[in-house]
């Protein structure tokens, strides 16, 4: 149970780790990623502005200043290209040219590709003449910028995932201390709850047996008073099974408890089934069984026993009058699988999780009074779960259950 509370914090808490992480990440690469492509921007402006200023109307046809000194201020992923008024391309140099059309109204421009390529537009003003004379547009490879923005995020996933082992060292070494007193005070109150049973049986036994004797010789006792002893013996047995259950799962994680012997599930199926013949009998029930041989298996005859008199008792006792009861076993290669089948009143959906929960009842009518503590699956699960085995059940309301549970042989 704890194991299960450790792994549950843990994962939370990574959980949690990497989503502000994540977030953090995501973060720290937006913003860089914003600079990064403003920095390019504002530098291939620069060079837009410089070829933009070195360029002049003569004869009526644009003219590059030779003191321009393009070739230095262009280096291999950067190109330059000029337009006329209309658009039309003029002179182009550098090695990344863009072959978008001419945008004047778009400032910057991105073609995809391989590599994606990123434009800046210009408008060219004449400064004799104060006019528009044609455009530059001044491009760079993104090839560069895309490579760091990966470089940035193989760190940032990389830091991510240090950062959450390590985390997750920290964590299970956090979870164990926190857990630890929480386990001390559970392991003493189920040693609590262990003795105050093993103490409570003795006393109840003398009552028990001190009511059936007054039972048996009830010869001069008045009717008020014979109800009155008939009432405490079922209340002293109903006490007496309480106590043995809490005993039970008091000691439910005490594996070595369960001794191990060769068993054979069909002669205590047979026998659990002639015990509970009374009861079947008097509601008239159709009990089916079907069982191979033999079933044998490694386990605990007497845990075994509780396990399906549990299951047979419940079946029993939410099945009404002329209702069908089936118990079906049959061993596989490596385990065994009985089903028991009733067409009772059944379980909702949203309760099946729960019927294996201490003290709870899907029928809340039920009491201690009619024989039900409210212990009896939480013990089968603990057995089953000692035996190495699982159980799982479906149920429909006003169609019935079925309990499969399947054990290891070995």
């Amino acid at each position: 149970m704890f194991k299960n509370i450790r792994h549950r914090l843990l994962l939370s808490y990574l959980l949690i780790l990497a989503l502000i992480l994540g977030i953090f990440s995501l973060g720290i690469r937006l913003i860089f990623a914003y600079n990064l492509r403003q920095q390019l921007i504002e530098k291939l402006t620069a060079l837009g502005q410089g070829a933009a200023a070195n360029t002049e109307w003569e004869h009526n046809q644009l003219k590059i200043d030779d003191d321009f000194k393009l070739r230095e201020l262009l280096n291999n992923q950067q190109s330059l290209q000029w337009f006329d008024v209309k658009g039309n391309s003029i002179l182009k140099q550098g090695e990344f040219i863009s072959s978008l059309p001419l945008s004047p109204d778009d400032l910057v421009q991105i073609k995809p590709g391989n590599p994606n390529i990123q434009s800046i537009t210009l408008p060219i003003i004449d400064s004799d003449i104060s006019q528009l004379i044609g455009y530059v547009r001044v491009s760079q490879s993104l090839e560069e910028l895309e490579e760091t923005l990966t470089k940035l995020d193989w760190g940032l996933g990389i830091s991510i995932i240090v950062a959450l082992s390590i985390s997750g060292i920290g964590g299970i070494l956090l979870t164990n201390q926190a857990m630890k007193p929480i386990e001390e005070s559970f392991q003493r109150l189920k040693q609590f709850t262990a003795d105050a049973s093993h103490e409570l049986r003795n006393p109840l036994m003398v009552i028990d047996s001190n009511v059936a004797v007054s039972l048996k010789y009830s010869e001069g006792m008045r009717k008020t008073d014979q109800e009155s002893f008939e009432a405490i013996a079922s209340a002293t047995e109903q006490m007496i099974n309480l106590t043995e259950d809490l005993l039970i799962l008091a000691r439910s994680d005490q594996i070595n408890l369960i001794k191990k012997e060769t068993v054979n599930l069909v002669i205590i199926l047979e026998k659990l089934v002639k015990l509970y013949q009374p009861k079947i009998e008097a509601k008239k029930l159709n009990f089916k069984l079907k069982l191979s041989e033999t079933i044998w298996m490694s386990g605990d005859s007497l845990k075994l026993e509780r396990l399906f008199s549990n299951l047979i008792d419940n079946a029993i006792y939410y099945t009404s009058e002329s209702g069908v009861i089936e118990i079906q076993g049959k061993q596989k290669k490596s385990s065994i699988e009985i089903q028991i089948k009733d067409t009772g009143i059944g379980i909702s959906a949203e309760n099946l999780e729960r019927i294996f929960e201490r003290f709870w009842r899907a029928d809340t009518s039920r009491s201690y009074w009619n024989g039900g503590s409210g212990l009896g699956l939480a013990i089968v699960k603990a057995i089953v779960k000692h035996h190495g085995g699982t159980i799982t059940v479906t149920s429909q309301l006003g169609i019935g259950s079925c309990f499969t549970i399947s054990l290891p042989i070995n």
